[in-house]
């Protein structure tokens, strides 16, 4: 799993609490916020090719970006 997968899977289950569009517009404006560009192209990228490997409401968060 990828550093990226791991921190985004992470953050989601900060937000499991909130309503789920809520919430993956919470991750993404956290990660548009914190992350370098080139962390969030690659999980962009992990997002498109492997989105079993994201929590739901990362993959939707990345979906956003």
């Amino acid at each position: 799993m990828s550093p990226q997968v791991r921190l985004a899977n992470e953050i989601a289950v900060q937000f499991q609490h909130q309503a789920p569009e809520h919430a993956a517009s919470a991750i993404a404006e956290h990660i548009r916020a914190f992350w370098d560009p080139r962390m969030r192209a690659e999980l962009r990228h992990r997002a498109e090719a492997e989105p079993e490997a994201l929590d739901p409401l990362a993959l939707a968060a990345a979906r956003l970006l």
